[in-house]
């Protein structure tokens, strides 16, 4: 039976992970500080004897409590603010997490012989000059900018990455992640999908910051583990785009919130943050080719089953 260690496992995509590993039949050891992550996410995992929850910063060196968390084959690295609302609230940690943790997190990996894959970003190309987005695109980074301490964190954990594979030869993966949605997100994030379905809900004004036809492609959160998963699995280092091609405006994303939830909500229009990217849409050829991999979930199916995971929440 293989050991995987995911960090951040208590966090909305790494809960699912932790469950999608279960199911395989894997031994999983949930690693979190708890910041964003939630006990209640993977509390009805605590039953399976192959389960095991440790509260740690990656922060701080893993090595002090490997005796907690034994030898591993696998590590999915997640932990890291993924919000704005969150990354910004304390930037630095934010750079921390994606340094300092990161660097803690591949020696933790390099001690042990596992393969280590990084959850990194589409915030790595920035507000895009090419469109779609292939992996080989360098990116449009505004390096001091409000949302510097994510997009510039995950691209120096990128390069770290890469920088142990090459010096260690250490067995590495790395995917960028495009904007993610499903059961399990949190209805106060600030994610755009959380925002709508939440103020839809509560028949209170959505917000559209800028004229709305800012574009971004939205991945169920299924489809995205099955993904992480193919490349953990394949003997391709990455980086590889993983999200759904689909792409809508703002004003597009909206009005569909609002017809599946029957909402009397009104468009209120704010102004666009700082470095808010205009157009964000994953070209998925490298991950089609190899891991045979594309999303199956399309958007009206996803926010229909996030809607009725929301619908459930106390208001």
């Amino acid at each position: 039976m293989k050991k995987v260690l995911v960090t951040g496992g208590a966090g909305f995509i790494g809960n699912h992970l932790c469950r999608f590993l279960l199911e395989k039949g894997y031994y999983v050891v949930c690693l979190d500080n708890f910041f964003t992550g939630r006990r209640e996410n993977v509390r009805s995992l605590l039953w399976d004897p192959r389960f095991k929850i440790i509260s740690h910063d990656i922060t701080s060196s893993l090595i002090p409590i490997k005796e907690q968390i034994g030898s591993v084959d696998e590590i999915y690295n997640l932990a890291c603010p993924a919000s704005p609302v969150h990354y910004q609230f304390d930037p630095i940690e934010t750079i921390q997490a994606n340094t300092i943790g990161v660097i803690n997190v591949l020696e933790f990996a390099r001690l042990n012989g596992a393969t280590v894959l990084q959850a990194s970003t589409s915030e790595t190309y920035g507000d895009p000059l090419e469109h779609p987005q292939k992996e080989s695109y360098r990116g449009n980074v505004n390096a001091i900018g409000p949302r510097a301490c994510y997009d510039e964190g995950k691209r120096v954990a990128e390069t770290l990455f890469f920088d142990y594979h090459r010096k260690y030869g250490l067995p590495i993966r790395v995917a960028r992640i495009f904007n993610t949605y499903g059961p399990n997100m949190y209805k106060n994030d600030g994610r755009v999908v959380s925002n709508f379905i939440m103020q839809a809900l509560n028949n209170v004004p959505i917000t559209i910051y800028g004229n709305g036809n800012q574009t971004r492609s939205f991945c169920y959160v299924e489809d995205l583990i099955d993904g992480l998963y193919r490349l953990m699995n394949s003997n391709y280092v990455g980086p590889v785009n993983l999200g759904n091609p689909g792409e809508f405006t703002m004003l597009e994303l909206a009005k569909k919130v609002i017809d599946f939830t029957n909402s009397k909500s009104e468009f209120v229009h704010k102004e666009l943050p700082i470095d808010d990217p205009l157009q964000r849409k994953p070209d998925i050829s490298l991950a089609k080719s190899v891991l045979n991999w594309e999303p199956k979930i399309n958007l009206d199916e996803g926010l229909k089953k996030t809607i009725m995971y929301f619908s459930y929440l106390p208001k």
